[in-house]
């Protein structure tokens, strides 16, 4: 049938769903700079990557025999689609199948921000022992999430998945999206029942006035969405998560923001620097950090696997 290419490896329901329609699955890491020689040394007619691997002009031009480039995951910034498509070379990807894994790992960050863990789980087991009480007071302060209003900036899939968790833990919503003017949740339960929730569309000084936390949930920006200008319109003492791309925020007005204790805390999947983060942005301690986990479940990686595994099926058969 042809040869895939799964460069940034595929989780093995991808992998059995194609096989069983007679592909065969390569999951060799192979460098970048060995990729294109690899590609047509093998035959391969389908090229499939995460965020690690690119898929260039010159690779789609060097690779006359490749007919589709699959990313498992939403952004596609690795990928000269546009061009790539101009070539006849199909292009996936999986948008829909991690969007409920970055939505948890945003109420991850939250919750570690209001409650200081992801200071107190570095300086417990420094000083733990001899300074429990002090580190008790220090982080003592803590908010609950119950009532408070999050403010969504981009409401796609993901700004969506983040607002059911929300509206679950009985938090407001409010959100800004060029594209999106109102939404209907339904929001499921584990019994069956499940509740449905009308949000309509705010302006952005609304929700950032307005918002107690801000999480971003836009694609790549060619400018900053958040910036000096944003922070100063925030509630003083809003917390800031960023699960989205690198660069949406402006990291030295973050520092700048949280110093002054504007902003109270935030929380970081993916960086402005990646995959290098300023070193003044590792070392905060108002910075809950991950790094750029968001989509990486078990869960998630079996969805994005059959998914591709789908669309490859129905477009090269």
């Amino acid at each position: 049938m042809g040869k895939i290419l799964a460069n940034d490896g595929i989780a093995q329901s991808g992998i059995d769903a194609l096989e069983k329609e007679g592909f065969e699955v390569v999951t060799t890491k192979v460098a970048q700079e060995q990729l294109i020689h690899f590609i047509n040394e093998n035959n391969i007619k389908a090229l499939l990557v995460r965020s690690a691997t690119e898929a260039r002009k010159p690779l789609i031009d060097a690779c006359p025999d490749l007919e589709l480039i699959g990313r498992g995951g939403v952004g596609m910034d690795n990928i000269d689609v546009e061009y790539a498509k101009s070539k006849g070379v199909h292009i996936i990807n999986t948008p829909a199948a991690s969007s409920a894994s970055v939505a948890e790992l945003v109420f991850a960050h939250l919750f570690s921000g209001v409650r200081f863990l992801h200071d107190s789980n570095r300086n417990m087991p420094l000083d733990g022992d001899s300074k429990f009480k002090q580190l008790k007071k220090s982080y003592a302060g803590g908010i609950e999430l119950r009532g408070k209003t999050l403010g969504l900036i981009g409401f796609g899939r993901i700004g969506q998945a983040t607002a059911k968790i929300a509206l679950g833990l009985g938090m407001k919503v409010l959100f800004n999206d060029k594209f999106v003017p109102n939404a209907t949740l339904d929001v499921p339960f584990f019994d069956g029942q499940s509740l449905q929730f009308a949000l309509q569309n705010s302006s952005m000084d609304q929700v950032l006035q307005n918002s107690d936390f801000i999480s971003v949930h836009v694609p790549a920006q060619k400018t900053y969405v958040l910036g000096k200008k944003e922070f100063e319109s925030m509630k003083t003492g809003a917390g800031i998560i960023n699960a989205s791309r690198g660069g949406v925020i402006d990291e030295v007005a973050l520092i700048d923001a949280l110093e002054s204790e504007k902003i109270a805390f935030a929380g970081l999947d993916v960086f402005e620097s990646e995959p290098n983060p300023e070193i003044r942005i590792l070392m905060h301690p108002k910075i809950s950090l991950t790094p750029h986990i968001g989509a990486a479940t078990k869960e998630a990686q079996e969805r994005i696997g059959t998914e591709l595994a789908t669309q490859i099926i129905q477009l090269l058969k």
